[in-house]
């Protein structure tokens, strides 16, 4: 099978904070691999490793084939990375953006702005192409950012958590931008918050918990762990919530939780609804609605984690124990054109 990224024992402290513990992963040629886990976990560490901008203190990662220390420079060549949150200079337009990556990744200036037009087109930002970036929306900068790293025409995208802050609708638009560039062969590492983003564009997930991975493989595998289905009740009177929520735990276990107006229980067994029911009707609760549907990635990372996934505290900060992550492209001047950090806080 081939692999374009691979990272075997890959470790990295930051004085006291150990980022990442040994993580083993690996993404199949023309695919997405999802990268979860919550805050501080260890996803950006890893990415910025990936992207040459960190060096391991342990372990070894290649990317199309090549270790990404030994071989910087030509990871460097084939690689694109999107941040958290757009890296564009505001008072450059689209085009000149643009121009200016692909000067500096040393095309000549008519290739240079060919590639600026193709992409900008590309991505819905050809009528906005002479505009500041600082007149763009929080979307139209984000594509600008996805546009930016794909310039030098990298057959591996690294994406960290690319549609943070977004509106539904932009985040939908990056979704299709994102599935076109996949069918295309690209193969991308996605690190994410929005457990909905991981299962509509991850062929394969790994879930990483204090820089360990903890679990790995397809959203539906990832699933089948926690119940192939999910029980949802919810009763007419809010009076008998917690009665109902006792009689859900002595049917489902201790897995049944009060969440909101509602209750949500694993689902192994398919005899459990009918045993449900009769509880429910012995016990004279009325039910509101009472549903099995399939279990959703935020159950996985619940009972995975104990917790569920939660964003950074506020726009243009790094998620928590981790540094941050810029938006460029690795070669487009260096590390220099990366905002970086030393420890993490």
């Amino acid at each position: 099978m081939s692999y374009a990224i691979q990272a075997e024992g890959l470790a990295k402290r930051f004085k006291e904070t150990q980022a990442l513990a040994g993580v083993d992963l690996a993404a199949r040629t023309g695919t997405v691999l999802g990268m979860l886990g919550p805050n501080g976990a260890g996803k950006t560490t890893a990415v910025r490793i990936f992207a040459t901008l960190l060096t391991p203190d342990g372990g070894r990662a290649e990317a199309g084939g090549h270790d990404v220390v030994r071989e910087a420079g030509l990871v460097r060549a084939m690689i694109g990375l999107t941040g958290q949150y757009a890296a564009v200079d505001e008072n450059l337009t689209g085009t000149e953006n643009l121009l200016m990556i692909g000067r500096l990744l040393g095309m000549t200036r008519a290739d240079a702005r060919a590639r600026a037009r193709e992409l900008l087109d590309r991505f819905h930002l050809g009528d906005a192409a002479g505009r500041a970036t600082k007149t763009y929306s929080g979307g139209m900068r984000q594509r600008l950012d996805l546009a930016a790293s794909l310039v030098g025409r990298p057959a591996i995208l690294f994406l960290d958590e690319p549609t943070t802050g977004l509106d539904p609708q932009s985040r939908g638009e990056l979704w299709d931008m994102l599935r076109g560039l996949i069918a295309d062969g690209m193969t991308a590492l996605l690190t994410t918050q929005y457990l909905n983003e991981a299962d509509r564009l991850a062929d394969d997930i790994v879930v990483i918990d204090k820089g360990r991975v903890i679990a790995e493989g397809t959203p539906d595998q990832l699933k089948s762990q926690v119940g192939g289905q999910v029980l949802q009740l919810r009763p007419v009177h809010s009076a008998d919530l917690a009665t109902a929520h006792a009689l859900i735990v002595e049917a489902a276990g201790p897995q049944a939780r009060i969440e909101g107006d509602g209750i949500t229980a694993p689902v192994n067994d398919p005899a459990l609804m009918p045993a449900v029911v009769r509880k429910l009707d012995q016990a004279a609760i009325a039910v509101g609605e009472l549903a099995l549907r399939r279990s959703s990635l935020d159950e996985v990372f619940l009972a995975l984690t104990g917790h569920r996934t939660a964003g950074p505290a506020r726009p243009g900060e790094p998620a928590a124990g981790e540094p941050r992550s810029g938006g460029r492209r690795p070669g487009d001047g260096g590390a220099d054109a990366y905002e970086t950090a030393g420890s993490p806080s």
